[in-house]
């Protein structure tokens, strides 16, 4: 007798269910996949959920063991720089650099802190140096419309934001000699950035646009712009510890969007203050500093309504705010080495603010004429993104 074997096929249903988990399984195992793989050249990711892991207080780099202490303020309106030691509070030095000084760039190898001269409306902007280990400015290098600079995460380009011109401008890291330029038409003053934490993409905001764009660094191209849902002039941008949420300040709305970095898309909003401008992580990376600038402008009066707010990024909650005692400007700076201080100009003021971290105290110091994105150095970490030392 012949046995027959019966084969039980199962509904098609069944076998579309499966296929589905079967592409969602590997869709999983791909993204792990690209997130293991970062932008090649890049240094290793210490810790996947802390890209601020190496920039704790006293995990400083040997590169900057021969660096002064100091805090170098770019005086947008006097064209000079003041040098501020931080030990004393006193202006130890001053020197006058390019046309309308916006930023002072930390580079990726951390031997050279860069001076943005963009000269505004003229085309003789340029580039001063600043050796760390001396204080001391070095020749200017000619460059189109550098209002800020950043370096790609691998340190093979600087990244000139030449915002007036609608473009970026990728130049060998020490020369400065052009290697190729993105065009960015859509994004009308491009201005402020952030790296994804495999490097491999970065998001601009188009200040006079209301709007940010994404830029694909492996691929050297635009890969989209997204139009923010409310808010007319975003400003700094800073990445989650984790790299999934990108905080975005936005000057006329009063507060910072949430974008979820991969699929671009806006997912939240936190009210700060008047004029949100700069965002600096703490050193142990559990909060973030706030600069509310004191007015929804681009420029404002003397003694606004400044204020620095402090969100908690476990739960995305302002969890105290620090108002300028008599109203002040505070723009753009960073935190202190030991993460006890954070350090930012007051734009319309003409000072800077020294505030403690702890409780909040202000204290203030004389700069020059309109005073802008100043740096303190040296600062912990293994390399720079460079605007005022966003380091990793």
């Amino acid at each position: 007798m012949t046995g027959t074997m019966c084969v039980h096929v199962p509904p098609r249903r069944v076998v579309a269910a499966g296929v589905a988990v079967l592409l969602a399984v590997l869709g999983v195992v791909a993204a792990a996949g690209r997130a293991a793989e970062p932008l090649p050249g890049m240094p290793p990711v210490v810790d996947p959920a802390n890209l601020y892991s190496e920039t704790q207080a006293g995990r400083m780099s040997p590169v900057v063991a021969g660096a002064l202490p100091r805090v170098y303020v770019p005086n947008r309106t006097s064209n000079d720089v003041s040098v501020i030691d931080p030990a004393t509070l006193k202006v130890v030095d001053r020197f006058k650099v390019g046309i309308n000084p916006q930023h002072i760039v930390p580079s990726w190898d951390l031997k050279t802190l860069w001076v943005t001269n963009n000269a505004e409306g003229r085309t003789d902007g340029s580039l001063t140096p600043i050796d760390p280990t001396t204080g001391k400015p070095g020749k200017a290098i000619a460059v189109d419309d550098p209002y800020n600079m950043y370096f790609t995460p691998d340190g093979k380009s600087a990244v000139i934001v030449a915002e007036a011109l609608k473009r970026l401008d990728f130049r060998d890291p020490h020369t400065m000699a052009m290697q190729w330029s993105l065009p960015t038409p859509g994004c009308a003053g491009i201005n402020h950035a952030d790296f994804s934490i495999d490097g491999r993409f970065v998001i601009f905001t188009c200040e006079y646009q209301g709007s940010l764009v994404k830029i694909d660094l492996v691929g050297r191209k635009v890969l989209g712009y997204l139009k923010l849902s409310k808010g007319r002039m975003p400003q700094d941008v800073r990445a989650a510890p984790d790299g999934k949420i990108f905080y975005v300040a936005e000057l006329q709305s009063g507060g910072v969007f949430l974008v979820d970095g991969e699929t671009f898309t806006e997912v939240g909003f936190i009210a700060t203050g008047v004029g949100p401008h700069g965002l600096y992580p703490s050193r142990d990376a559990k909060k973030l500093y706030v600069i509310n600038r004191g007015t929804a402008r681009v420029y404002g009066p003397p003694r606004g309504k400044g204020s620095v707010a402090v969100i908690d990024f476990a739960t995305r909650k302002v969890e105290a705010t620090w108002v300028i005692p008599g109203g002040g400007s505070p723009d753009m700076g960073n935190v202190s080495a030991d993460g006890k201080q954070l350090w930012v100009s007051g734009r319309y003021d003409d000072v800077v603010y020294v505030i403690d971290t702890t409780s909040g105290q202000v204290r203030s110091i004389a700069a020059g004429k309109e005073p802008h994105g100043l740096t303190v150095w040296p600062q912990p970490g293994r390399y720079s993104l460079g605007h005022t030392g966003n380091m990793r």
